[in-house]
């Protein structure tokens, strides 16, 4: 009798000291969740409640005005024409940076002199800032002072005179020069990585059995490096979505509105012209709909495990 409830309370015991493990885990973890829903959530909250009034410089109208920003949506021109601006730049600048990451990658995925000083030489563009690398390039594009200028005339033979900032057929490759300049080392250090996990021996048994280099790439090495490459991928696809440090150091969006994206034209509606309430209702679309596309794509790389 003695032994066998000696033996319950020992199992009630172990039961209750899990629970309170339990508890205490969740005690530690609390303050950290309270921070981040306090950080992400609460502005959300705001800027959806924002979104349904009418604050502009003229006036705050914090009364409910249903989906009148909203509506708005489908008859502004210029947001769509930076929509697609955004669009179409993410369309060329993503496949390039993934190239040339890719091919960078290749290259120093095995062992050579000097590697480690390579690699970090190249890995530079990425750890300055977007905006002191947009300036930068502002001032190696000059017209008249500019060193790029200058070695195109010595290549070509003769002075060249282009305006990359404010002529309209140069200042989108101005942009993507700048942009795959600074990210596409971001791209190269994630590949680099991930290449050098691909197991060596499915590779020199390929080898062996007489594959060809790309045969064993795609056969092998694409499908080992899948899943790192799709992250990559949705990681430089959002942070190109929302593109405008360099565009503004560059061009601020000109000539005209001809590199405006949809990041700069929010900021110059909510900080230029204070339409605060329209801007919001542009903000909860654009977030809603990014946090859709992050949703599906780690849905599909978890399906692609």
């Amino acid at each position: 009798m003695k032994a066998t409830t000696s033996i319950a309370d020992t199992s009630f015991g172990y039961r209750v000291s899990v629970f309170a493990d339990r508890r205490f885990k969740y005690l530690l973890v609390w303050p950290a969740v309270l921070i981040l829903l306090l950080v992400a959530i609460f502005p959300l909250i705001n800027l959806l409640i924002v979104s349904f009034q009418d604050i502009s410089i003229i006036g705050e109208n914090k009364t409910f005005q249903g989906g009148l920003n909203y509506g708005r949506l489908f008859e502004d021109a210029r947001l769509w024409q930076s929509i697609w601006h955004t669009l179409a730049f993410t369309a060329v600048a993503l496949p390039a940076e993934l190239i040339l990451g890719l091919l960078l990658a290749l290259l120093f995925v095995d062992r050579m002199p000097g590697r480690g000083i390579f690699v970090a030489l190249l890995i530079i563009p990425t750890v300055i800032s977007p905006i002191v690398a947009g300036a930068m390039w502002r001032l190696m594009l000059d017209t008249q002072f500019g060193p790029v200028n200058q070695i195109l005339g010595w290549i070509v033979g003769g002075p060249v005179d282009i305006t990359w900032t404010v002529d309209r057929a140069f200042v989108w490759p101005a942009i993507f020069i700048t942009e795959v300049w600074q990210w596409t080392p971001f791209m190269f250090l994630l590949l680099l990585a991930a290449l050098s996990n691909v197991d060596k021996s499915q590779i020199e048994a390929a080898q062996i059995d007489g594959a060809s280099g790309l045969r064993i790439f795609f056969k092998i090495v694409l499908p080992a490096i899948k899943p790192v490459l799709a992250i990559v991928l949705l990681i430089r696809g959002l942070d190109l979505f929302r593109l405008f440090d360099i565009v503004w150091a560059l061009t601020k969006g000109g000539p005209g509105t001809t590199t405006e994206t949809i990041s700069l034209y929010a900021f110059v509606l909510g900080f230029q012209q204070f339409e605060t309430s329209y801007t919001a209702a542009i903000a909860f679309v654009v977030i809603v709909l990014l946090s859709i596309i992050v949703i599906l794509a780690l849905r599909r790389v978890e399906l692609a495990r």
